[in-house]
């Protein structure tokens, strides 16, 4: 038995036509920047990376038409510029949203809640991952890994953080950014269109007023580590210790340096419980041997 061309999904029409070329005042604009971009680098095609944020800038995903600039830019092919757009997932190469929405579903963030946030936002957006509102504003995907794992689970919206979420706090958050409410990231600098984010990774400034200096750092949570390999003392424990009664201090204003965002969902820390403290340790660093009355698995095998 055998199987035609077209139920093998096999194409054997005409090959596809070169890309359009930009129109001759956006041409002429893309190359300025372009030319500034290329000049920075000792090798033009080390510019590649770049130049496509820069593509994508302009019309908000990488389009045939942009990758046949970036070529003839560099002297480069298009499979080559082709090979490195497809690689990498920040170069969008379909038509996407104003504002890219990523769930992080990774192994933390998805033990935290960061899988039941992504089924509530396809539910509520009706979209599915990768696909844009009909309005254009929001483009849903799931993402592998913020590099966030102490604020888990976080949502980026065009790779500002939205830490600590809940289904309710990220449901709220895309419904801001679909009225065009304001909305403020967690952490880093203010938030803009993904056409205007994919302008400053091409290596351009962010010339909004303030957009520089606010774009703060890590959060306490991440800076502990290094707080103690420098010898200072963590300025707050995110959990207390087992066997530590949970701390009772009354609620403060957050200082500048906790850059808490408006959709930040309630900040509560699990506790452990105090009535199963971890069994003391051996010498070696080995937990002590059950008590030969304890219950439980140990127990029940010399029974």
């Amino acid at each position: 038995m055998t199987t035609s061309s077209s139920e093998r999904g096999v194409s054997l029409g005409m090959p596809e036509l070169p890309a359009p070329a930009y129109p001759d005042d956006v041409r002429a604009r893309l190359e300025t920047d372009a030319r500034e971009v290329i000049a920075r680098y000792p090798d033009s095609r080390s510019a590649l990376l770049p130049l496509l944020h820069l593509v994508q800038a302009e019309e908000g995903h990488v389009t045939r038409t942009g990758m046949r600039f970036c070529a003839e830019m560099l002297g480069l092919t298009t499979a080559e510029v082709t090979a490195v757009a497809t690689f990498y997932t920040m170069y969008r190469r379909r038509p996407s949203g104003d504002y890219q929405v990523g769930v992080c579903t990774n192994t933390l963030c998805a033990v935290m809640g960061g899988d039941a946030i992504f089924e509530e936002l396809q539910e509520h957006l009706g979209v599915g991952n990768g696909e844009t509102t009909d309005d254009g504003k929001v483009t849903l995907e799931h993402i592998e890994c913020n590099a966030a794992c102490d604020f888990a689970p976080v949502v980026m919206v065009n790779w500002e953080f939205f830490d600590n979420q809940t289904p309710s706090s990220a449901r709220r958050l895309v419904d801001d950014l679909r009225a065009g409410r304001p909305v403020t990231p967690t952490r880093g600098a203010p938030l803009c269109t993904f056409k205007e984010t994919a302008r400053v990774l091409a290596g351009f400034p962010d010339e909004r007023d303030g957009a520089v200096e606010s774009g703060g750092s890590a959060g306490p949570a991440s800076l502990v580590g290094l707080k103690l390999a420098k010898g200072e003392g963590a300025s707050a424990r995110v959990v207390h210790p087992r066997g530590e009664a949970a701390r009772t201090e009354a609620p403060h204003d957050p200082s500048p340096t906790e850059h808490l965002s408006s959709h930040d969902a309630p900040q509560d820390t699990s506790a452990s419980d105090p009535s199963h403290p971890s069994p003391p340790t051996t010498p070696d660093g080995g937990a002590s041997p059950r008590p030969a009355d304890s219950a439980g698995p140990a127990a029940e095998e010399g029974e």
